[in-house]
């Protein structure tokens, strides 16, 4: 896991003095990579490249980078790693196009790959996670590159005549053509979603690069020719077409025998490896296969919270002392928590408001302490029906659509007059007598969001309500367009899908990459720890996907053939429980210790002379909140955390 950046502008360069800039943008993600810094300028070409090094595979070096290829042609900055790379370089040698290899990095056997096979060819048979900046000396052009599922961040795009890219803003931000202007429609987007969804970024003129993607800058032109060489509709087609045909128990031995596969590929490193464990259905599942081909404890990290909503370190505990794991947890008081506040928005470098970047966090730092590598369970819920609203959202709507209009709108604002504290009491008196499935954490604002979905003319209105902070950003933000929050167009409206697959698809194109797997990568890399995704192996997706829809839920419950997988490893008392959110209460936290804090950056004097936000309609929100009449924390936090960024953003690296 690396850090990489640079910039081709279209005249010739000064070598030392590009050499010098190339190497003050690297330095502002060192963070991604302390173990050794590097950069390649062709001052002729105008085309610079600069490198952090998190050194995991091939510790010498050989393995520095940027590298160039055998024969000189291609020169790589890199980060990821490429998990079959052994095998490829034996699929070279059997073509007789391996050349003398100078080390066992994945980066040398990239670029050999590339000079047999091309960049494309070589990208397709890789297994891994990625994000490249690859020049070619011959045709004298810039092709920059993205893993399947987005695990690995890549920003692009002009500033002037200056091209930049790099694996975080701040690198950009270092380069004196950066101009630095707030997209305003990137920040409606930001109000209904909590990030910034792909392609945009919070800056004009800067793009991320979409998951799957490869994009060539030529000479002579200002133009990206973007190649598409995996897209999750194209691989939820091509599975449709060959849907799984054996019965649930050989699905349950395919799906087992695949991530074996998957995490024996994941655990190859050279420096310590560990994992994080919540003890729910996904992490047991990865750990539990992990310790299962390691022939000694694996290490693995839970924190712990002293609020019992939010623990869920004692069921980590359980599952490590039966799969015999080398356990590690911290409980986190508040002030651990509150600490970490400040250094958010130079963590994420964009605005966002996740509030569970916190305890990632948190965990990320523990576990740096003991290993430099740790494998995570994300994706386990887009992949297998993990998620609550996907159940809930369908039923929703199978139930509202048979209501006229006028009658739904008349019962939500009856669900909506009652405050959620309140539901929440009626919940919890009534919690032993309902299914497991039903006991939810945060019902007052479960059935505060449903009120809202009585509003919904179509499935699609339903996710979209389900998904959205603000639902109406627009008229928050000053400037921004109407309708602008709409998630792109991904190519999965002709697939076919129920409702409950739709949002699956729409989670594993958006809201993966560009939240969950963008909060792992930040706050893992803030701490020098590189962090890696057994289920987003392409194989354990496009598996997923050809399984029929009752294997991954039944009865209401999810994840149906993976809790299988997990029960031949861990006894099933163990995981079965409702599934918690890995957060912390804010809310609490907006009325108590962050509350000057707060009222400091909703100031309406602050508010009025920063021009981003019509005022009124937040100060409202904040107002009823520190009331207790309603819950509108994540409104406030999407707030907050911009106000923060945008504190920091003017701060010139």
């Amino acid at each position: 896991m690396c850090g990489l950046t640079g910039f081709w502008q279209r005249s010739a360069l000064t070598s030392e003095d590009s050499c010098d800039m190339v190497t003050r943008m690297a330095a502002q993600i060192a963070h991604r990579g302390p173990d050794d810094v590097g950069a390649w300028v062709d001052a002729d070409a105008g085309i610079a490249l600069g490198f952090r090094r998190l050194s995991i595979v091939d510790l010498s070096a050989a393995g520095h980078q940027p590298m160039a290829s055998a024969s000189g042609r291609y020169v790589i900055a890199y980060n990821g790693e490429i998990y079959n790379h052994l095998d490829l370089r034996a699929d070279l040698a059997k073509q007789s196009a391996a050349p003398a290899w100078r080390g066992h990095s994945d980066t040398e056997t990239l670029l050999a790959g590339f000079e047999a096979w091309g960049i494309e060819q070589t990208v397709r048979r890789a297994i891994g996670m990625f994000a490249i900046a690859v020049w070619d000396r011959s045709s004298r052009s810039l092709t920059l590159g993205r893993d399947r599922l987005g695990e690995k961040p890549l920003y692009y795009g002009w500033q002037g005549n200056v091209f930049l890219f790099g694996s975080e803003l701040k690198a950009l931000r270092a380069h004196p053509a950066f101009a630095a202007e707030v997209n305003r429609d990137s920040l409606a987007c930001m109000l209904r979603y909590s990030y910034v969804p792909a392609p945009r970024s919070i800056y004009a003129g800067i793009s991320k690069l979409m998951p799957g993607t490869l994009a060539e800058l030529r000479p002579g032109t200002r133009d990206l020719e973007v190649t598409t060489y995996w897209s999750a509709a194209a691989a939820i087609r091509q599975a449709r077409s060959k849907p799984f045909a054996g019965s649930p128990a050989e699905a349950v031995e395919s799906l087992e025998r695949l991530l074996m596969d998957a995490i024996g590929r994941q655990m190859m490193a050279d420096v310590p490896l560990g994992a994080f464990l919540s003890g729910g259905i996904d992490s047991s599942a990865i750990v539990a296969l992990m310790q299962s081909q390691s022939t000694r404890p694996v290490q693995t990290f839970s924190i712990g919270f002293d609020e019992a909503s939010l623990n869920e370190a004692p069921h980590a505990k359980a599952v490590a002392a039966h799969l015999g794991t080398a356990h590690t947890e911290l409980y986190v008081a508040p002030r651990d928590a509150l600490d970490v506040i400040p250094r958010l928005p130079s963590m994420y470098d964009e605005p966002f408001s996740d509030s569970s970047q916190i305890p990632t966090y948190l965990v990320s730092a523990m576990a740096r302490k003991h290993v430099t590598v740790s494998l995570s369970g994300d994706a386990g819920d887009e992949l297998f029906c993990g998620y609550n609203r996907y159940m809930f959202g369908d039923r929703i709507w199978r139930k509202i659509s048979r209501a006229p209009l006028g009658l739904r709108r008349g019962a939500a604002r009856l669900l909506s007059s009652v405050p959620p504290q309140t539901w929440d009491r009626l919940h919890q008196r009534l919690r032993g007598l309902m299914p497991v499935q039903h006991r939810f954490a945060q019902t007052g604002d479960k059935i505060h969001k449903a009120a809202q979905l009585l509003y919904s003319r179509s499935p699609s209105d339903v996710y979209q309500s389900l998904v959205s902070h603000w639902e109406d950003p627009g008229a928050v933000v000053v400037g921004s367009s109407t309708g602008v929050t709409t998630l792109p167009d991904l190519g999965l409206a002709d697939l076919g899908l129920g409702n409950v697959e739709r949002m699956m698809a729409i989670d594993l194109s958006t809201y993966l990459p560009d939240d969950i797997l963008c909060k792992v990568d930040r706050a893992a890399m803030a701490c020098s720890l590189e962090t890696r995704v057994p289920f987003l192996d392409h194989r354990v997706v496009e598996f997923a996907w050809r399984l029929p829809f009752d294997y991954k839920q039944r009865d209401g419950v999810g994840k149906w053939v993976l809790r299988q997988v997990l029960n031949r490893h861990v006894p099933q008392a163990l995981t079965e429980r409702p599934k918690m959110g890995f957060g912390v209460p804010i809310d609490h936290w907006l009325r108590g210790p962050l509350r000057d804090w707060a009222e400091a950056l909703l100031s309406p004097a602050r508010l009025q002379s920063d021009g981003f936000f019509v005022a009124e309609p937040i100060l409202r929100k904040w107002r009823e909140h520190l009331s207790g009449r309603r819950n509108w924390q994540y409104y406030l936090w999407d707030v907050l955390m911009f106000q923060c960024w945008l504190d920091e953003s003017t701060k010139r690296p």
